[in-house]
């Protein structure tokens, strides 16, 4: 009897696809964060657990804990479906969700259990995350998908030493191992991202009945893959800051060239394309900040960071998040009216988050930022909470 109950709760619909229970999470997660910023910011709060620097707490959980989910979400969605690798659904996926749980819970309990304890629950999801793609990714015939592997594979590895350094009191570190995470979702962003975006855009202009003649151009991809990959590297290594200036210049012109060529403005007036497209303009305006600081403009590092985390990535998951949920169950690739007010919602969070780094503005304004960022995932629970736990209808070709 007991096994048939055990049979029916792992096959309930929120187990049936990564998507799911991950979007469920990370979109709840979002307005908790959100609040406690602003309480911490505001010194309403005795500062971060475990005696942490907040902006570090702040980066971590940020990261590791509300990316990571919409990340992983979309990763177990998509890659059955672009690569060709086996769904993870039912009792594993629900164990993925539980080990991200685990992970957020022993972080905020950090002040109260040993720092190894929470450095062992919080690894588990990004490690199980590795081990159950890695060979999956491995095996595929298209070899491009094992791109993806090393940019995986950095997540658990900058984790461990940012929970090492954060033992050992090495703030220097810390940082070091959060910015090295910022770089692999730079990396998976220009990677998926520059894969998704031209090929919506191409499907929206055949709806409109437009020509989609776009081919690849493979030396810009290598070269623009490869200019961000040294900027990475050169960044992490703390290298002469006029070099990293330079390539991270080369990244602007090249990056700009390989967004230019998907002619997002066709598509403006398409559904779920346009914000794609304008997370890549946040994109290259992060990355022309951070050549403009190197070369000397007056601004703090996290200019570019919050351009890229809360401009680029927000837009890109958002989009994403939407087009993947009214996909993956049956709908009909029409957002909800009130969803047309997150990208804008967003965007605005991008833009005042930027002006409070470089103007050096008060925690009120990080507030309404905070508050901005946080009602997008609210309104996005709003809406999708009850279509990710319910069945999905029969799939359309939509």
């Amino acid at each position: 009897m007991k096994s048939k109950v055990d049979d029916r709760l792992w096959r309930a619909p929120l187990w049936s696809s990564g998507f799911r229970p991950f979007y469920f999470l990370g979109a709840l997660y979002a307005p908790m964060l959100a609040l406690a910023g602003i309480l911490a910011w505001h010194g309403f709060t005795p500062g971060a657990p475990g005696g942490l620097p907040l902006q570090l707490w702040h980066e971590h959980e940020m990261l590791f804990g509300f990316a990571l989910a919409v990340i992983g979400g979309t990763l177990l969605t998509a890659l059955p479906s672009w690569a060709g690798v086996a769904e993870v659904r039912g009792k594993p996926l629900a164990m993925l969700a539980a080990l991200w749980l685990l992970g957020r819970a022993a972080f905020w309990l950090l002040p109260w259990i040993p720092s190894w304890l929470v450095a062992l629950a919080d690894l588990m999801l990004p490690s199980a995350l590795v081990g159950l793609l890695a060979m999956p990714l491995w095996r595929v015939r298209q070899r491009l998908y094992r791109l993806l592997l090393p940019i995986l594979l950095t997540l658990p590895l900058a984790q461990a030493v940012f929970h090492g350094a954060s033992i050992s009191g090495d703030a220097a570190l810390a940082r070091q191992a959060m910015r090295a995470t910022i770089w692999a979702l730079v990396l998976l962003y220009t990677l998926k991202g520059g894969l998704l975006t031209p090929v919506f855009t191409g499907n929206a202009l055949r709806a409109k009945g437009l020509d989609d003649p776009l081919r690849v151009s493979w030396p810009l991809e290598i070269a623009a893959a490869t200019l961000l990959l040294a900027l990475a590297v050169l960044d992490i290594a703390g290298a002469q800051r006029t070099w990293t200036g330079a390539v991270a210049a080369a990244c602007v012109l090249a990056h700009g060239l390989r967004v230019a060529r998907w002619r997002g403005w066709r598509v403006a007036d398409a559904a779920l394309v346009p914000g794609m497209h304008l997370g890549f303009a946040w994109l290259l305006l992060a990355l022309a900040l951070k050549a403009a600081i190197e070369l000397g403009a007056p601004w703090p590092e996290s200019a570019w960071v919050h351009a890229f985390t809360v401009g680029a990535l927000g837009m890109m998951m958002l989009s994403l998040m939407i087009r993947v949920a009214l996909r993956h169950t049956g709908r009909a690739l029409v957002p909800p009216r009130v969803l047309r007010l997150v990208g804008p919602a967003m965007s605005a969070a991008a833009l005042i988050r930027l002006a409070a780094a470089m103007l050096g503005l008060g925690p009120a304004v990080l507030a309404i930022a905070f508050t901005l960022w946080a009602a997008c995932f609210v309104t996005y629970l709003a809406v999708f909470a009850r279509l990710l736990v319910s069945p999905s209808l029969p799939m359309t070709d939509a």
